[in-house]
């Protein structure tokens, strides 16, 4: 039976500036039926307070601590390795960033920095991993569904860019890390393999989730998906449904 429910935001509960219609009844359908649900994001171009303002706009109440973002995670090995960031992000998510300390160490931290990625910025980050700074990736997703519609490069191929350019590995905090997944179900206290990952990215919300030890992989076709993306990974789905509305009927009816 399933027990707990991990929700993907950005392509799964809203599109751009709306809302995936039926989004906010769905989470209303699960929380009804007593499961416990929490949302993960590899977006980082907002920090957790706008996310969470973003998701009351669309008629979505979450509380903080059922938010999991990359940050956190990020934020506590700066804290437990000493060291001060360099960071290449967007303007938006600096709030999430403006207390660490500023003496110690050096360690490149990359998320989605969008217009920040310019020659200059990328090249004081690969100096400083020349250096021997750690390289800290809050996200290597490939691609994210823009405002306009379109896709748009995320923050997956400047990390590799640098990783290629200066041969250090990063670390990686988000999607489809495995510690990020269990310990957002950990938070839920329930059994990995008793909860569902639902999402709209084939390779690191679904796959990524499966891999970790999820129950099951349920895949949207909605906000990035693009026809045959369940054929192009390992693990597959363990379904594919039109929407994240479709996605909870198929977890009511599981259980009974």
């Amino acid at each position: 039976m399933i027990t707990g429910v991990l929700l993907d935001i950005s392509g799964v509960l809203h599109e751009g500036d709306k809302a995936v219609p039926g989004a906010a009844e769905a989470v209303q359908r699960l929380h009804a039926a007593g499961l416990p649900v929490r949302f993960l994001t590899n977006s980082t171009r907002r920090s957790k307070r706008r996310l969470i303002e973003e998701l009351a706009a669309f008629g979505i109440g979450v509380a903080p601590d059922e938010v999991f973002t990359p940050v956190a995670a990020a934020r506590a090995w700066l804290d437990e390795n000493g060291h001060v960031p360099h960071l290449l992000i967007h303007p938006g998510l600096e709030e999430d960033f403006a207390d660490c300390g500023t003496e110690g160490p050096v360690a490149v931290v990359v998320g989605d920095a969008a217009d920040r990625f310019s020659y200059q910025n990328m090249n004081n980050a690969f100096r400083a991993l020349q250096d021997g700074a750690p390289f800290l990736a809050l996200a290597a997703n490939r691609v994210f569904r823009d405002k306009d519609g379109l896709l748009s490069l995320d923050a997956g191929p400047f990390v590799h860019a640098l990783e290629y350019a200066s041969g250090t590995k990063p670390i990686l905090f988000g999607k489809p890390e495995a510690d990020f997944f269990r310990a957002t179900v950990a938070s839920m206290g329930c059994d990995p393999a008793l909860a569902v990952m639902i999402g709209d990215d084939a390779e690191s919300d679904v796959a990524g989730a499966l891999a970790a030890g999820i129950g099951l992989g349920i895949l949207v076709r909605t906000g990035k998906y693009r026809d045959g993306d369940e054929d192009r990974v390992d693990p597959r789905p363990s379904a594919v449904v039109a929407d994240v509305g479709e996605a909870v009927d198929l977890i009511l009816s599981e259980r009974g």
